[in-house]
């Protein structure tokens, strides 16, 4: 029960599919509400991610089982500052897992030993008092993807994405571990415009 203190908690998590703006929105949330910024930090320094879209089914789960240590550990480490906003976490790892057991990527034996992991990490953690979730429509997740222009996302194919946005709503639809706020950005720059951001802002503001 190392974390269940009110305390403990971290304050906000903000989630959405690759491109969306989370990282953005960390950095603006940041700064309106006084929080510590804590943007996920990748590491991989076996190449796994670069292996993996290279060869799927021969990677999938050593990549997937590193990506949830990671992310555990930075959760257990923004557990302790509190008052944090940060970049997607441990309570959407397994998006991926699910849809890389779909596509075949990983096998059923692997996907159940993923998800034993999964469960015994949750029960050391918390889940955070505020996950906002910024949904996109496919087509516009894709074209920012592409906007953004990151090599390593530039050659990974279309239907990879729309899986993995179809992926991310199914699982946000079920979200049942705390207070969800859902904000469709697929028509808003919350970066540029300051309408745009203000009406963001208060909206978490609100959900707060």
């Amino acid at each position: 029960m190392a974390l269940h203190l009110q305390e403990r908690k971290v304050k906000m998590v903000i989630d959405g599919m690759t491109g969306v703006g989370k990282s953005s929105l960390v950095k603006i949330a940041s700064g309106k509400f006084r929080l510590e910024p804590y943007e996920e930090i990748f590491l991989d320094e076996n190449k796994l991610l670069h292996k993996f879209f290279r060869d799927r089914e021969k990677w999938a789960f050593p990549m997937q089982i590193n990506f949830l240590t990671n992310r555990f550990r930075q959760y257990k480490e923004a557990s302790k500052i509190s008052k944090v906003v940060m970049d997607r976490s441990i309570y959407s790892d397994d998006i991926f897992a699910r849809m890389y057991l779909e596509l075949g990527y990983l096998k059923t034996e692997e996907y159940n030993v993923y998800h034993s992991l999964l469960q015994c990490l949750l029960e050391e953690l918390s889940p955070p008092s505020l996950m906002v979730f910024l949904k996109v429509e496919a087509e516009e997740a894709v074209r920012r993807i592409n906007a953004r222009g990151r090599a390593e996302e530039l050659e990974v194919e279309k239907s990879y994405w729309l899986q993995l946005h179809n992926f991310y709503n199914e699982h946000y639809s079920r979200y049942q571990e705390g207070k969800l706020l859902t904000l469709d950005v697929t028509d808003l720059d919350f970066v540029n415009n300051e309408r745009d951001r203000s009406y963001i802002l208060n909206e978490i503001e609100k959900a707060l």
